[in-house]
């Protein structure tokens, strides 16, 4: 999916690619990432699909925690 930078849901598209992109290196399911993070498996889902699901900076940090990475790293932009 194209998204350009000056849609509103850019940040949203580009955080939830990396969320699903850092959580597949580790080999681990959305599952496993919900549980590891206390949140739902359906809030994990949303935020690595195009439903561009908000969340607080306290639930990206925990993710980024969880997954290894500096939550600045969920904000760079990824080539598919």
């Amino acid at each position: 999916m194209k998204i350009k930078k000056d849609d509103l849901n850019y940040i949203y598209f580009w955080v939830g690619k990396n969320i699903k992109k850092y959580r597949k290196e580790l080999n681990i399911t959305q599952r496993e990432l919900a549980e590891r993070c206390n949140f739902s498996e359906t809030f994990i889902r949303n935020l690595e699909n195009d439903s561009w699901q908000t969340c607080s900076l306290n639930s990206l940090y925990l993710i980024s925690k969880v997954l290894g990475v500096h939550i600045r790293q969920l904000f760079d932009d990824i080539k598919e």
